[in-house]
């Protein structure tokens, strides 16, 4: 006698498949309202700037409307201008919010130095690191040659710069080496700065040497010690092209 099949459903066969949840994209006026709220809580008078130029640009294209008696035509240029004002002075004020965001934090001068996009490499880890206080240096390799950055105490920085300066050129005695230092001090380069001044300095090496004083370099290593949690608060930027509407 055959036996009876069993028509009762598997588990397996009731369960639908499962889609993965779509991921939602994000827009540029997102980014533009993110932007505007991560500044106006640092800075609450940024509402006022971005209205003055929104504001300031259509009155100049309503004062040339008036002259020229082309009123509307004008002001429907005007908009766009506007426009594009208002959040040149909202990606300025966001700017200047996520440095002052960033100022004394461990790390800082780092996330400042990544904001370069091309010719300098700057590797996450700190290359020295004093346990005790807490300052850093950082190194970048470009075709100026080594640039190390220090973080902490004018005097401090400098022993830990000069340490570091002694050991790079017992390997490299030919590279030239540029010592900065991370401050409001003096002789410090202050943080909003520091990539202006990383990115002014004069190539002296070509590709092929960069390469290869890269690959010596990674030889002698880093730190090797994680920086501290929240040392990158440059993700929290909005987005460039968001910015400009792409």
């Amino acid at each position: 006698m055959a036996r009876e099949r069993s028509s009762a459903p598997s588990p397996a066969a009731d369960a639908a498949p499962t889609k993965a949840p779509k991921v939602k994209k994000t827009r540029w006026y997102h980014q533009v309202w993110q932007a505007y709220q991560m500044t106006r809580k640092v800075e609450p008078a940024v509402t006022w700037w971005i209205l003055g130029a929104f504001v300031g640009v259509l009155a100049l294209a309503l004062v040339l409307g008036v002259v020229l008696d082309q009123v509307v035509y004008l002001l429907i240029v005007g908009l766009p201008f506007a426009a594009m004002a208002a959040m040149l002075i909202l990606a300025r004020r966001t700017e200047k919010a996520a440095y002052r965001q960033l100022e004394g934090q461990p790390g800082a001068s780092l996330s400042a130095l990544r904001t370069i996009r091309r010719g300098w490499d700057f590797p996450e880890e700190p290359v020295a690191m004093d346990p005790r206080t807490q300052d850093l240096v950082f190194r970048g390799i470009g075709r100026a040659g080594i640039v190390l950055v220090g973080e902490g105490p004018g005097g401090r920085q400098a022993k830990l710069l000069d340490a570091e300066r002694r050991k790079i050129s017992r390997i490299l005695p030919n590279v030239p080496i540029t010592l900065l230092q991370s401050g409001n001090g003096p002789d410090q380069v202050p943080l909003p700065k520091l990539a202006r001044t990383v990115q002014k300095l004069k190539p002296t090496l070509t590709k092929q040497e960069v390469a290869e004083i890269t690959k010596r370099l990674r030889a002698l290593g880093g730190a090797r010690l994680p920086l501290p949690k929240g040392v990158d608060p440059f993700r929290a930027r909005p987005d460039r092209k968001g910015m400009r509407g792409r």
